[in-house]
């Protein structure tokens, strides 16, 4: 591993090395904004050559999403804390998208990449197949039963596809006129309600 640079403080492992260029690109973007931030000022931050960051990075949207992934795990963490106060399915579905819609905008390493003109490349990390299982494995964790709205445990991974494209959806396009929590509440149960609530 090449340890010139680094500002005198060469990482120990290319894990590290990894990280360090992370949390500088999560550094540039909060004060250059996505579309400012270039591999160039990452180099640049980190104290190495671009060269150097190549080694780790293909190109700037696969460094933008190991951004993004860095975010994740605390965010999962924290709406699981929120979802566990819920008792239904249909609470917990239209939980889990307010929360989404209110919090990422917020994050640092998540919500600033909505600011990215490639607004594909947000997408792609929220409906990749890793995602997807994880968002399934979220609503399986939860003290819920699925079972008495007809959801089978195998379904769930499809129930967060559904969930996680319609939260995708509202922090990508958002309404003219922003909705309250409140109102995204009573506008995503509204359709979602029929679907998720018990069998008569």
């Amino acid at each position: 591993m090449g340890h010139h640079g680094w500002q005198g403080d060469p990482p120990r492992t290319e894990e590290l090395a990894r990280e360090r260029i992370i949390a500088a690109t999560t550094r540039c973007i909060e004060r250059l904004g996505v579309p400012r931030t270039t591999l160039s000022s990452v180099a640049e931050e980190v104290g190495v050559t671009r060269q150097t960051v190549y080694r780790y990075f293909a190109n700037m949207g696969e460094l933008l999403s190991a951004v993004a992934e860095a975010g994740a795990t605390d965010f999962i963490e924290r709406m699981t804390a929120h979802l566990s106060a819920a008792t239904t399915p249909l609470e917990a579905v239209t939980e889990s998208i307010v929360f989404a819609v209110q919090e990422i905008p917020r994050e640092p390493s998540i919500g600033l990449l909505l600011q990215a003109d490639d607004r594909e490349l947000f997408g792609r990390g929220v409906t990749s197949a890793a995602a997807l299982g994880l968002g399934g494995q979220v609503l399986r964790d939860l003290a819920i039963d699925w079972e008495s709205v007809g959801v089978r445990d195998e379904e769930l991974d499809s129930l967060a596809e559904i969930t996680m494209r319609l939260m995708l959806s509202l922090l990508l396009d958002p309404s003219a006129t922003p909705r309250s929590a409140d109102d995204l509440r009573a506008f995503v149960g509204r359709w979602l309600g029929p679907a998720l609530s018990p069998r008569r």
